[in-house]
């Protein structure tokens, strides 16, 4: 493999983190996308507080936002950190009542108070899309800290908690043999977006940027990046920043700065419907189409009918020339959301998902087997994990 996202100081696999947790308790349902610990004053509860961020996205926000001006960018950073979490808490069953803290830690010489405020504002703004879908959601604040000695530039991220009754946590240990996989698009434009979406998310934005984004970037922006690492894989890219990109009326800088697209909308109809009929749900986050192996046992993963590969990805992998293998272990690559079910109940998701404008499809299927493993057949080839 390349490895070009070993080198920039990441790791997809973060096999360190997970042998650093290998023994502590995994919660009452160990299997849930999120760890679900009891409610100590309802036993028939479970209680979430899952934390995440935009990660070195916001690196790229603030090169952006110093290029054009636009502050709009630090909006979609505080979606990017909202979302990471809210989505990984659907897939272990919670469709609302969600309290959200937000923590910002900036280098105040570089980041200003209009920066901030924008944030916040997101934040705000994100909270009311939530609840203006019938999605609970509420604002406990958050934590601004002043840390120059420590951040480049800025890193936003959130903390969410949620209560869930037992009896509706999604379980990934009933994922069966016979199982289909519906893929949720990550990319084109949902009812509810306001332009297309790349489908990046806010995983793999290290390489991301680094691959499409050229020297330039490195010279008028070093804060953005870390001096340390060897200059081959600093900003080796081709594009600038305000550079047309293959979507109309979007620059390279937005294309890659896409919103992260929640799901939630979409989740809550799918839970009214079907909620039952769900075996598992994943959120193809760090590790992009290998996250379901975190959560299987026994079975092998079969992904024969995948989403054809979305404009950004294609370009990150022909400008880097990056494996394609580990294209799919970093990235989403067209699809950031797999819910496993009996096929019987696969088109009533499709249908719903469609109807929010988000393709879907069924794109594998669930195999019994003596171990666990993982087969992407898709284009470019056929990858074994």
């Amino acid at each position: 493999m390349n490895d070009k996202y070993g080198k920039r100081g990441v790791s997809f696999s973060k096999t360190d983190v997970h042998k650093a947790i290998a023994h502590i308790d995994k919660g009452i349902e160990p299997s849930a996308f999120c760890k679900v610990i009891a409610d100590p004053a309802d036993s028939s509860k479970g209680i979430i507080l899952h934390a995440d961020g935009a990660g070195t996205k916001s690196s790229l926000a603030y090169a952006y936002w110093k290029e054009t001006g636009n502050l709009n960018v630090w909006k979609g950073i505080a979606q990017d950190a909202l979302i990471m979490n809210i989505d990984d808490m659907l897939c272990a069953g919670v469709g609302g009542g969600f309290v959200i803290s937000s923590t910002i830690g900036r280098n105040k010489s570089l980041i200003p108070g209009e920066v901030i405020s924008t944030l916040i504002q997101g934040f705000e703004e994100v909270i009311g899309f939530l609840n203006s879908h019938g999605i609970a959601a509420s604002s406990a604040g958050g934590e601004t800290a002043d840390v120059g000695d420590l951040i480049r530039t800025i890193i936003v991220d959130s903390t969410v908690f949620a209560g869930i009754s037992k009896a509706d946590i999604i379980a990934n240990k009933n994922i069966s043999p016979g199982d289909v996989i519906v893929g949720l698009a990550s990319y084109g434009q949902a009812t509810y977006e306001q332009t297309y979406n790349s489908g990046i998310g806010s995983n793999g934005l290290t390489s991301a940027r680094h691959d499409i984004f050229n020297s330039a970037v490195k010279e008028k922006y070093p804060e953005t990046y870390d001096n340390s690492l060897d200059s081959d894989v600093v900003y080796s890219g081709r594009f600038f920043l305000t550079d047309s990109s293959p979507v109309q009326g979007i620059d390279m800088g937005q294309f890659v700065l896409s919103p992260t697209r929640t799901y939630a909308p979409v989740v809550k109809k799918i839970f009214s419907e079907c909620r039952s009929q769900i075996h598992g749900m994943i959120h193809c986050t760090g590790g992009g189409q290998t996250k379901v192996m975190n959560f299987i046992d026994k079975l092998k993963i079969l992904k024969n009918n995948m989403f054809p590969v979305p404009p950004l990805f294609s370009l990150i992998q022909s400008t880097s020339e990056t494996d394609w293998k580990e294209m799919y272990s970093v990235f989403n690559m067209g699809h950031r959301l797999e819910i496993y079910l009996p096929e019987h109940y696969a088109q009533t998701i499709i249908d719903i998902c469609h109807s929010y404008n988000i393709d879907a499809q069924i794109i594998g299927r669930c195999e019994y087997s003596d171990s666990k493993s993982l087969v992407v057949e898709c284009e470019s080839g056929v990858y074994q994990w």
